[in-house]
This record gives structure tokens, sequence and C-alpha cells, in this order.
């Protein structure tokens, strides 16, 4: 009886083990667990390249499993005012257009932040910051509220 008790009590370890050790492997189809990452961008000249980071992160992640958000402040904050323009780009000669890479990637579930700081110190007009924007009080201060919660930092 002892044997048969000790061997249920293993094939209930195993099993929870197992269970715990699958519910770890991730759920998107390229096997990355969910990700929670704060993407701080405090220059408006490297904001072209984060957007497009945060769009092959959601890629190779899946949108349902990345929490991303994205701290503006100091001059990366004019990547959110509406009608800023990125870099010009080499092969097709096209301008890089904020505010529609901003739309696509918040429909993808990405929230942007701008500092009312910078907003303040650089005179920037409420009116004319992108609508999927939140003000937060201080850029580096939501960086690192957001550290503290879990949130992985990505400096483009």
């Amino acid at each position: 009886m002892r044997k048969f008790i000790k061997a249920g009590v293993l094939a209930l370890i195993t099993v929870f083990m197992l269970g715990s050790f699958t519910a770890q492997a991730g759920d998107a189809k390229s096997g990355y667990n969910k990700q929670k990452v704060v993407y701080h961008v405090n220059d408006v000249h490297s904001a072209t390249a984060a957007f497009r980071n945060i769009k092959n992160h959601l890629n190779a992640v899946g949108d349902n499993n990345a929490d991303i958000i994205v701290v503006t402040h100091s001059s990366g904050a004019f990547a959110l005012v509406e009608g800023a323009m990125g870099k010009k780009d080499k092969k097709s000669g096209k301008v890089y257009e904020f505010d529609g890479a901003i739309s696509e990637l918040a429909n993808r579930g990405v929230k942007f932040n701008i500092c009312e700081n910078t907003i303040k110190g650089k005179k920037i007009d409420k009116g004319k910051i992108n609508m999927n924007a939140t003000i937060v009080p201080s850029g580096v201060a939501e960086v690192a509220h957001l550290q503290q919660q879990g949130y992985v930092y990505v400096k483009p």
C-alpha cells in the first residue's frame, strides 16, 4: 500500500512540474514567453529606429504576447507631436511618418507616454500631441517606475 501511495504522490509531482514547465514555455508560436518592455526614446533621431524595432519585436513575439510601453522625453518627445517626420529612407527616398507608425503600433497594443516636463520645457502645444500618447509627469521617473514593475528596459 505504501508503494502505491508513494507512486501516486510521485506521479502527481511529475504532472505538476510538467504543467508548470509548459505554462512557462510561452504562448507565442515563436516560443517566446510573455514580455513586458519599456522602450526609452529621448532623441527624435533614434525614434525611427525605435518604432521599427518595436514592429519587429511584435512580429517576433506576437501582439498578444507583449506589453510594450514607449516613454519619450527630451527631443524624443517630438516624435509624438502630430505631423513630425523621421529620417528619410535611403533606398526609397520616403520620409518616415511618425503619425502612421504610432497609429499602427497603437493598434497592435503599444502604449506611448510623453513627459510633461518636456512638454513645458520645450513649449510643445498639448493640442498637437498624438492622440495615442499619455502625458506622464516625468519621462525618466516613468522609465524607473516601469522597471520597478518588472518591465525590461530597451534603449534603441
